[in-house]
């Protein structure tokens, strides 16, 4: 063995064992926390309060900006919520297309007196408006302050004593909000609650809702739905019993309004608003010798749509990354010390070596590797760890595709599940190299201190029906 591959093995060793170790103990916390959800009926107790106007108060916040694709069905979406107790605060953030234009001519927008409480500074509003068809809709027109201070304004503006968040770009199934306030009344202590994120590309979304599930038929995409299957039912589920919860999607969840005020709201400079906020609110709470819970509830299904270019996908995935490295940054402090609990001690210590680091040494090793083989400095007997490891991650994606198929369902039929089994494939040896490429990426744009979000593109929700749903439709 060469000189290179007898200190270049055990360090892969060592790090694949510490990452493979936090994985497992990952899966068998959200097969523990799975269990203990699906054996207490959370609907009994609170089933009747959630049907009825005695229901907390929830605001609806939707962070606009140039989302005239898909805004007018995202709202459709809101409106056929069935919680009863409702409102959606939709804030035109400085759009440069004609969101604004869309919004006035699908829902009858007249305005109305600018009157509000300023709890947040936020750039300025130029106007309020409210349907007339649908009094339940506010749309908040402001100068373009960036999603954050977006978010800000609408909880200004807002009324509920709960407030959820979500994008633009999100449909969200009908029972959504019955699914997540229960925690908030089981437990004060909860200040935040988040929900499942699942792909609407391929799914025929019918106006306001999702009516047909299918696993993409791109691969690209394919590779997503697999990898936000593992993040959500693994990833996000396993913190809950560990108490260390530090995300929820700034795509779906939902907020105790007053413990957002009191922290100061989203913060404006960050690409990564959505977790700082998590973390500014449990930091708050261990440093006034109180508790902030954060729960995941698996039950609750949002959907969003996901990037179909290589070079979309290269740019969310880059600007994640910088948002991690924001939020790590920013609370430093917190890291490795008891006085912040288990977020302090093993959350973002987590997230430093599984999430942060990772990307990097993967990026080296794989280097390493290709350099070494093709140098002759490493023999093919120094691949066991690295095929293991990759060996090990397919099993693990398999194995949460079947846990998925099981307990909710997601998919239907041979054709669909075939297909996942191929994207599991993909994504562990093709699409997780480059999202490694891509992070990396991030990490030099940090370094150079960018915080542009970069351009996004959208096809929206309308989407041709297949020959087949069309001729079940006829049925």
């Amino acid at each position: 063995m060469t000189a290179v591959s007898s200190y270049f093995v055990p360090l892969v060793v060592a790090v694949l064992t510490i990452i493979i170790a936090a994985q497992l103990l990952l899966y068998v916390a959200a097969s523990v926390e799975l269990r203990r959800i699906r054996r207490r009926d959370r609907h009994r107790l609170w089933r009747r309060i959630l049907s009825s106007p005695l229901s907390p108060s929830v605001s609806v916040l939707v962070p606009a900006y140039n989302e005239s694709v898909a805004i007018v069905e995202s709202v459709r979406g809101l409106l056929a919520l069935t919680y009863p107790n409702l409102e959606i605060v939709v804030v035109n953030d400085g759009s440069s297309d004609d969101t604004m234009d869309v919004l006035i001519e699908a829902f009858e927008l007249t305005p109305v007196p600018p009157v509000f409480r300023r709890s947040l500074d936020t750039q300025p509003i130029e106007q309020i408006l409210r349907s007339s068809a649908e009094t339940r809709l506010i749309i908040v027109d402001k100068e373009n302050g960036g999603k954050a201070d977006a978010l800000n304004a609408a909880m200004n503006v807002a009324s509920g004593d709960l407030v959820c968040a979500i994008d633009a770009d999100t449909l969200v199934n009908a029972d959504a909000l019955q699914l997540l306030v229960p925690p908030f009344l089981e437990d004060p202590e909860v200040v935040a609650v988040g929900g499942t994120i699942r792909l609407v590309n391929d799914a025929n979304p019918t106006p306001g809702m999702v009516s047909k599930v299918h696993a993409p038929r791109r691969w690209l995409v394919g590779a997503q739905a697999v990898e936000y299957t593992r993040a959500f039912l693994i990833g996000r589920l396993a913190w809950n019993p560990l108490g260390g919860n530090l995300i929820i999607s700034g795509a779906f969840g939902l907020f105790r309004r007053d413990a957002v005020i009191d922290v100061g709201g989203y913060a404006h400079g960050s690409v990564g608003e959505d977790m700082e906020l998590i973390v500014r609110l449990r930091r708050r709470a261990y440093e006034d010798r109180g508790r902030a819970r954060i729960v995941f509830s698996p039950d609750p299904v949002a959907w969003t749509e996901a990037p179909e270019s290589a070079r979309t996908l290269a740019r969310q995935r880059n600007r994640w990354y910088r948002g991690l490295l924001d939020v790590l940054v920013r609370h430093r402090t917190m890291i490795g010390r008891p006085q912040y609990g288990t977020a302090g001690l093993l959350a973002l210590p987590y997230f430093v070596l599984v999430e942060a680091l990772a990307p990097v040494l993967e990026l080296i090793g794989i280097t390493l590797t290709l350099v070494g083989l093709g140098t002759g400095l490493i023999g093919p007997e120094s691949l066991g760890p690295i095929a293991a490891a990759y060996l090990i991650g397919i099993s693990a994606t398999m194995l949460v595709l079947l846990f998925d198929d099981l307990v909710f369902g997601s998919y239907s039929g041979t054709p669909d599940r075939l297909r996942l089994v191929a994207y599991a494939l993909f994504e562990q040896l093709l699409f997780r190299p480059a999202t490694v490429v891509w992070r990396v990426w991030g990490l030099w744009l940090f370094l150079r201190g960018r915080k542009e979000w970069g351009a996004q593109e959208r096809r929206g929700f309308a989407r041709p029906a297949s020959p087949s749903d069309a001729a079940s439709a006829a049925a």
